[in-house]
């Protein structure tokens, strides 16, 4: 009811000629947050289940937002009816489903090929090379099979992070740490840049240029739909979740629920593109509907970036001062050479303490607590399964050996 008023109020404002498809692509596009602000707030070692659940869903929101958009433009929207839902529910559904197996297979087969097959192995060049070969190789299947790549990227760095990463030898593994970093780090920078410059792009003000109060109103609207929606989205659900906890310590409480709301608030880049390719065609801004609509997405990506972006130190700091005090130690946690990565990268997978040379090494408090705690859920007859099948196929943590001379091998012997 309340998506119904405010399409009826955005119609009544007469911004243009925008169907129900239209609008239907703009809760899409808006479905894609951009929670890095928040997660560089949050410390994982005092708030492990929130830093998941922040993470977790900042990770798969883009990839679905691109999926339910993609989904909603296969249908003809002039007759919305059940019928009709449904068919983009189950397209959905079979877009989600059949990109993830895709990308799973492929990381899959990037393990198997690397453990199994000598031609990868034991070359730096190679195994670096066959890692982003096999993820390529991915997006490329499911673009042409007219599915979502990023969901099969993600699905497939996911497999990859779990498999094959640990299949290669010790240098290949920090080349390929740094060199997606920095890949990452590029492709991030590219995007604001593009964000930034196409702010000052004047071929679309001037269609609101003689009604910028409206074009105002309408992003207004959508940032009220955007706070509103989060909230009916969070709250419920949490306490939905929290019916299901026995013990007080796996509750979310409310000022972790609040913290979750407003992680989700920020949108980015991924709104902007779907944005384009929406209300654009062949990259111009024809309609002065289509080009309220461009600006207002660009209004409200600059503002929950730039204004709620600056807030979330200081939200989180007097939600959770134990998190916000922990910030500087997590930053300088993270591992800077090879010899520091290795206690981490040659632990047994259920969290064992002990190095290669026999000494107890002292368990942190971190994520990796929270994700090896047994527990009757689908994560515990998960790992059943992965250390009973999968690692000894794929390979993982514990069940790659070591080849004489590679220069895991050769670390080892420096520790014992």
């Amino acid at each position: 009811m309340l998506n119904s008023g405010a399409i009826q109020l955005l119609r009544n404002m007469d911004i243009g000629s925008l169907d129900i498809g239209d609008f239907l692509a703009v809760g899409a596009i808006f479905s894609a947050t951009d929670s890095v602000c928040t997660l560089q707030v949050l410390n994982q070692d005092e708030t492990p289940l929130l830093y998941s659940l922040v993470f977790g869903e900042g990770v798969v929101n883009d990839a679905t937002s691109v999926v339910l958009f993609n989904a909603i433009q296969n249908f003809d929207h002039a007759h919305i009816d059940a019928i009709i839902i449904l068919k983009i529910v189950v397209d959905f559904g079979y877009l989600f489903l059949s990109s993830t197996l895709l990308g799973a297979f492929g990381g899959l087969l990037s393990a198997y090929i690397i453990k199994k097959l000598y031609i990868g192995r034991h070359s730096t060049n190679r195994e670096v090379a066959l890692m982003i070969l096999m993820a390529y190789l991915s997006y490329m299947l499911t673009e042409l099979l007219n599915l979502s790549g990023i969901l099969a990227v993600f699905f497939c760095g996911i497999v990859m992070s779990h498999y094959t990463w640990h299949n290669v030898t010790e240098c290949s593994r920090v080349t390929t740490k740094h060199a997606f970093a920095t890949l990452s780090f590029i492709a991030e920078t590219f995007l604001f840049l593009y964000v930034g410059m196409d702010v000052l792009d004047i071929e679309k003000w001037k269609f609101v240029s003689n009604s910028p109060g409206k074009s105002l109103s309408v992003s207004s609207i959508l940032l009220g739909l955007v706070l509103v929606g989060r909230a009916a989205f969070v709250f419920p659900l949490s306490f939905l979740s929290n019916l299901t906890k026995n013990s007080p310590h796996e509750r979310i409480i409310f000022k972790q629920q609040v913290t979750i709301w407003w992680a989700g608030l920020m949108r980015g880049a991924v709104s902007i593109a779907l944005a384009y390719n929406q209300f654009t065609r062949s990259g111009h801004t024809e309609l002065r509907g289509n080009a309220i609509m461009i600006t207002s997405t660009i209004t409200i990506v600059l503002f929950s970036t730039v204004v709620l972006g600056l807030v979330t130190k200081p939200l989180v700091s007097f939600l959770l001062p134990h998190s916000a005090n922990h910030l500087s130690s997590s930053v300088s946690s993270e591992p800077s050479s090879p010899q520091s990565l290795l206690p981490s990268l040659l632990e047994h997978g259920q969290g064992s303490e002990v190095d290669g040379g026999g000494e107890i090494l002292t368990r942190p408090s971190s994520l990796r607590m929270l994700l090896s705690k047994p527990t009757h859920t689908v994560h515990y007859y998960w790992r059943k399964l992965d250390d009973a099948f999968m690692r000894p196929v794929f390979g993982g943590r514990g069940f790659v050996p070591f080849s004489p001379g590679s220069p895991t091998e050769q670390s080892l012997h420096g520790h014992i």
